[in-house]
C-alpha cells in the first residue's frame, strides 16, 4: 500500500480510536457510552434537524407519543437549559381538546422560590386517621417503573433525583431493591404478583409485606388493579431476565419465569378490597394505602366510593391511570383500545367520589402523559390533587423514544437489564436531570398560577382553563369534561390549597 494512502489511514484510524476511548469513560452522554464514535451521528442529526426537517421527514409535532416539541422541552428542563420556544407557537390552538389558560390582568407578581415546592391540598391518610398521615410535599411524583422493566441505573438514577426534588417514587410492582434506597421517599406497589410481599408458593404475605416496608423510606402503600398500558392483562417475566439482584427484589427464586397474573388472589370483591386495605394499613402501623387502577367499567367506581361512605374505611388515595399510559409493553388491542382515557377516566372516579361526598376525603392522583404544564394545571383544576410521571422521568434520565422497552434492548440503558447498555447511564448525573424537570415543571405550574393570579395551580378559577369543542367553541374544561365545578373549586378544596402554600 502507498505511503500517500497508509499516513491518513492510520492518522484517522488513531484519531477514531481518541475518540472512542473517550467516549466510553466519559460519564455525560449515555449514547456516547454505549455506541461510542459512531453515537455522535446521533447528535449532528438533531443538531441540524430542524433546518433538514423543513423539507424532510416530520414536522416537530407529528411523532408519537411524545413528539419532538414536547421532547425537546423535557432535555431542556432536565439539564436546566433554555426552554424557551421561537418564532410563535406551532400548536393548531382551534384543534378539539386545545388547552387554552385564561390569564389574569394582574398576576401577582410573586418569585419562584428555590425548588418551587407545591405541596399537595390534602393530607394523605387524614381521612382514615392514618397514624403516619402526611402531606405531600410535591404536586408532581414519579409514576410506577419496577426494576426488572427498568434498569439498576435508572431506578437509582430516579429515586436519588426524588430525594433531590423533594418528591416521591412509586417502585413500580416489582419489589424494593438497594436502588429503590437512595434518599427518595418511596410508594410501594402491591400488584398482582405480590413482589416483596409474597409467601413460597406466590401467594400474598402480610409478614413479608411488613418486612419490606420497615426495610425502607416507604411513604405510602399502593395496591395495583391494573395500569393505563395493559389494563386486565397480567405479565410474564423470563427466567432468563430474572437475575439474583431481580429475584432478591421480588422474592422469586433465581432464573425461572416469573408471572403476573391478571387479577389479585387476596381480594375478589369491593367488600373484600376494602378490608384488605384496613389489613394492609393496620399491619403497617397506619402507613396511608390507596389503589392504583385504570378505569373500564364505572360500576366498580360506585361501589368502591359507596362502601367506603357506609363503612368509613376504604382507600386513602385513587391513583386514575388513563389508557395513554405507556411504560409497560402489551398486547397492541389491549394498548389502543381497553380502558378509558385519563381525562374521561377522572371524570368517571371523581363523579361517583363526589355522588358518595368523599371527594374532599380521599387524594386523587393522576397519571397518563400529564408530566408537561398546560394538562398538569388543567390536572390539578379539575380535582386532581397529585400528578404522577413515568415516560417523562425516563426522558429526562436519557431515554431518546426508541420504542425498544419490550426488547430490552434499549439504546440509553434504561429498558433494559443488558450490562453493557445499563452502565451507560450514570446515575449520579442522572438523578439531578431528573430532579431538574421535576422542579422545572413545578416551577412552570406557578407561573400559570402567578399569571391567574393565584399562589397555587389547584386554585386557578374553574372558568379560566377552557378546551376547544368538537364544533370549535372555546368551553370551560369542567364542561366539556362533565365534572362539577361546585366539587372541584368548593370552599373546603380552596380553603385547603390556600393553607398548604401558606405552610
Amino acid at each position: 500500500m502507498s505511503l500517500w494512502v497508509l499516513v491518513p489511514l492510520v492518522s484517522v484510524g488513531g484519531v477514531l480510536a481518541l475518540v472512542a476511548l473517550y467516549d466510553i469513560t466519559q460519564r455525560r452522554h449515555t449514547i456516547l457510552r454505549n455506541f461510542p464514535v459512531i453515537g455522535h451521528l446521533r447528535f449532528m442529526m438533531e443538531k441540524i434537524g430542524p433546518e433538514m426537517r423543513q423539507y424532510v421527514v416530520a414536522s416537530n409535532r407529528e411523532e408519537r407519543p411524545f413528539n419532538r416539541d414536547q421532547r425537546r422541552w423535557i432535555y431542556s428542563s432536565a439539564k436546566n437549559q433554555n426552554t424557551y420556544f421561537g418564532f410563535g407557537t406551532e400548536q393548531v390552538v382551534s384543534e378539539t381538546g386545545h388547552i387554552t389558560i385564561r390569564h389574569s390582568p394582574f398576576p401577582l407578581g410573586l418569585p419562584v422560590p428555590e425548588g418551587a415546592p407545591i405541596p399537595g391540598g390534602k393530607i394523605m391518610g387524614e381521612c382514615h386517621g392514618r397514624a403516619h398521615k402526611f402531606r405531600p410535599a410535591s404536586v408532581v411524583n414519579i409514576s410506577a417503573m419496577s426494576f426488572g422493566s427498568l434498569s439498576w441505573s435508572a431506578i437509582e438514577a430516579l429515586n436519588a433525583g426524588a430525594a433531590l426534588a423533594d418528591c416521591m417514587h412509586n417502585t413500580g410492582e416489582g419489589g424494593i431493591s438497594e436502588c429503590h434506597r437512595k434518599g427518595g421517599n418511596l410508594v410501594y406497589q402491591v400488584g398482582t404478583g405480590y413482589f416483596g410481599c409474597r409467601d413460597a408458593d406466590g401467594r400474598f404475605s402480610m409478614d413479608a409485606l411488613v418486612e419490606t416496608v420497615s426495610s425502607a423510606q416507604v411513604q405510602a402503600i399502593e395496591i395495583k388493579l391494573s395500569q393505563g398500558a395493559k389494563p386486565g392483562v397480567g405479565g410474564l417475566l423470563p427466567g432468563a431476565k430474572v437475575t439474583p439482584t431481580i429475584a432478591a427484589a421480588r422474592g422469586v427464586p433465581v432464573g425461572v419465569d416469573v408471572a403476573s397474573p391478571s387479577r389479585h388472589t387476596a381480594f375478589s370483591s369491593v367488600a373484600e378490597l376494602v378490608d384488605f386495605v384496613e389489613r394492609v394499613a393496620e399491619a403497617v402501623g397506619g402507613i396511608p394505602v390507596g389503589v392504583k387502577s385504570a378505569v373500564g367499567q364505572p360500576q366498580f367506581w360506585t361501589d368502591l366510593a359507596q362502601h367506603m361512605a357506609a363503612t368509613g374505611t376504604g382507600p386513602d388515595f385513587v391513583t386514575v391511570d388513563g389508557s395513554e399510559g405507556g411504560t409497560g409493553a402489551g398486547p397492541l388491542v389491549f394498548t389502543d383500545h381497553v380502558a378509558l382515557p385519563f381525562w374521561q377516566a377522572f371524570a368517571v372516579v371523581h363523579a361517583a367520589f363526589s355522588e358518595a361526598g368523599l371527594h374532599e376525603k380521599v387524594v386523587f392522583i393522576g397519571s397518563g402523559k400529564l408530566g408537561f404544564p398546560a394538562p398538569a394545571a388543567l390536572a390539578l383544576n379539575l380535582g386532581v390533587d397529585l400528578v404522577n410521571v413515568a415516560r417523562e422521568p425516563m426522558m429526562a434520565i436519557g431515554c431518546i423514544q426508541a420504542q425498544r422497552c419490550h426488547t430490552g434492548k434499549c439504546p440509553t440503558g434504561v429498558a433494559t437489564q443488558g450490562a453493557w447498555l445499563s452502565r451507560g447511564l450514570d446515575p449520579t448525573l442522572k438523578s439531578v436531570r431528573l430532579a431538574g424537570y421535576i422542579v422545572s415543571l413545578r416551577k412552570d405550574l406557578l407561573r400559570l398560577a402567578d399569571a391567574c393570579g393565584v399562589e397555587h395551580p389547584g386554585l386557578i378559577g374553574a372558568d379560566n382553563i377552557a378546551v376547544v369543542d368538537n364544533q370549535g367553541a372555546l368551553v370551560p374544561a369542567y364542561e366539556f369534561y362533565g365534572i362539577d365545578p361546585g366539587c372541584t373549586h368548593s370552599a373546603g378544596r380552596v380553603d385547603a390549597l390556600r393553607a398548604c402554600m401558606a405552610v
